[in-house]
């Protein structure tokens, strides 16, 4: 079942029909198991609402180098600064990277604008499967992330990640949330496109099973020393990188979509 948060509250869309819950977001995210809730789930019947961003009080986590093509951009993006065998490490290593992205209020939804920072020349979008993880520690469903990256900044210092990651517009959620007990079988396909000007300037694919790292070690590595009293999200990690000599221009359009869940589409500021 998919969940939409609307400017009315939750919106469930189950069948045909779109319930206005009665829960709040962040009540789905206490629940032990929020699948059982929405199941039992009764409200009234409302028009399909324009989606907001699926977030209340969670914070946004993210997992790096956990694809191979992850892993050579990082390498190449740090080879000028001797910083190259940092990610090979990484990605070899059984603790995997993982890193605070983002609170709530920097966090853009369907249709919004995501923005690149006005002191980096290197800038993409990052495509990311993301995980729901309740209070307890529960994956409990996915949604769609935009993981907005500074390339150069990351690059010249492994030391600056926290500011090519983390600044106002720098992720988008949405627009849906799949809540499923049932993992995402590893065919599900991955897929970004950007356009400039109406025309198509980049485009690629992946799937879940180029994931090295099984979602269950993300989240207990996550969780293991962190509480989460509002639950939280985890991208985990990006498997579709643009080329070396591309980057972001304010009015370009991005769209990510994911195999059950939808796509989310966000222009750059």
């Amino acid at each position: 079942m998919k969940l939409r948060l609307t400017a009315a509250g939750p919106v469930l869309a189950r069948d045909d029909e779109h319930l206005l819950l009665d829960t709040g977001w962040d009540d789905i995210f206490q629940h032990p198991r929020p699948g059982e809730l929405l199941h039992k789930a009764s409200g009234r019947a409302v028009d399909p609402a324009v989606p907001l961003a699926p977030i209340a009080n969670q914070e946004v986590w993210a997992a790096g180098v956990t694809y191979y093509v992850s892993r050579t951009a990082r390498m190449e993006e740090s080879a000028a600064t001797g910083g190259a065998d940092v990610y090979q490490r990484c990605y070899d290593a059984a603790r995997p990277e993982i890193f605070f992205k983002s609170t709530a209020h920097r966090v853009v939804g369907p249709e919004g604008l995501v923005r690149i920072r006005a002191d980096s020349r290197w800038n993409v979008p990052e495509p990311e499967l993301t995980l729901a993880i309740s209070v307890s520690g529960h994956l409990f469903g996915y949604t769609i992330g935009n993981d907005m990256s500074s390339r150069d900044i990351e690059g010249e210092n492994p030391l600056y990640l926290p500011q090519a990651k983390t600044y106002d517009g720098s992720a988008a959620l949405g627009p849906e949330l799949l809540i499923t007990d049932v993992p995402l079988g590893g065919s599900t396909a991955i897929a970004m496109r950007i356009e400039r000007a109406g025309r198509t300037v980049f485009e690629g694919s992946t799937e879940v099973a180029q994931i090295k790292r099984p979602f269950d070690e993300l989240v207990e590595y996550l969780t293991r020393e962190t509480s989460f009293p509002h639950g939280c999200y985890l991208m985990t990690g990006a498997g579709i990188v643009p080329e070396s000599d591309f980057t972001l221009r304010s009015g370009d359009r991005i769209s990510i979509s994911i195999d059950g869940i939808g796509t989310l589409a966000n222009t750059v500021a």
